[in-house]
């Protein structure tokens, strides 16, 4: 049966679970469109990723 050898203290226990944590979604302004989107995310409104054309532009209905 496996036991632990020494307390694990406070400390030691917060650092681990502080990964736990769930973190905000980053978003940054497109330079082309100037709509907000995810890093290394396709930018939906014009079908554009890194200065290639991926999607065709969404129209606006």
């Amino acid at each position: 049966m496996a036991v632990p050898k020494s307390k694990i203290t406070r400390s030691k226990r917060g650092h681990r679970r502080s990964a736990d944590a769930l973190k905000a979604q980053a978003y940054v302004e497109d330079k082309d469109s100037g709509e907000l989107r995810r890093p290394h995310h396709i930018d939906l409104k014009s079908g554009k990723y890194r200065g290639r054309q991926i999607l065709e532009p969404a129209d606006d209905i």
